[in-house]
């Protein structure tokens, strides 16, 4: 089975996919589960192009073209050390965003090409990668979001979470958007992590 969960920062991705993992687990099955970006790999090749990304400065500007490859570097990376061969066992894979985050944040944020980035995956990741068995856009208010972030403390330095709230709303209706274009479903995360998991749980009728 393979997962991918999407959504806005400080959504909870990252918290349900953990329990996702725990849950099945506990039902005896094999699990990879790893973050697109590789922000929480251990890996140092894919933790340097995380940190490259994701803690660009204005005094030190990354083009975000630049942005784009180096996420799809990545992204293909860990889909051919882990999920591929992970899929392959029949083991269970679960991905914390994937190629409509790039969409989202690159296309609609930044104003690349979105045509650009679809050709760029279509031509380098397999079919498998665009045909999750489940997928989710996990959706949050503003309010509950602007909390969260602030509780992450450092990891609000990250370049696109310390982006002012008229760029946090471009992305947010992109989001919406691309839920609507790709007929992806949306899941709202107000509540505590085990309530949101619960729902979820049902949601997805695991």
């Amino acid at each position: 089975m393979f997962i991918v969960i999407e959504g806005q920062d400080a959504t909870g991705k990252d918290t349900q996919a953990a329990k996702l993992v725990e849950y099945f687990k506990s039902q005896g099955k094999n699990v990879v589960q790893y973050a697109e970006s590789a922000s929480n790999s251990d890996d140092p090749f894919l933790r340097s192009i995380a940190d490259t990304m994701l803690y660009t400065t204005k005094q030190s500007p990354i083009d975000p073209h630049t942005r784009v490859l180096l996420y799809l570097v990545n992204r293909y990376e860990q889909w051919k050390r882990y999920a591929e061969p992970a899929l392959k066992n029949n083991d269970i894979v679960i991905i914390t965003r994937n190629w409509l985050s790039t969409i989202i944040y690159e296309g609609y944020g930044t104003g690349v090409s979105r045509q650009l980035i679809a050709k760029l995956h279509h031509d380098l990741m397999p079919e498998h990668y665009f045909k999750p068995d489940k997928i989710v856009i996990l959706t949050l208010s503003d309010e509950e979001r602007a909390k969260r972030l602030i509780s992450q403390g450092k990891r609000s330095e990250e370049f696109f979470k310390s982006k002012d709230g008229e760029f946090q709303k471009k992305l947010n209706d992109a989001y919406l958007k691309v839920a609507k274009d790709y007929k992806i479903p949306t899941f709202d995360t107000s509540g505590t992590p085990d309530e949101v998991f619960e729902r979820l749980k049902k949601f997805w009728n695991i």
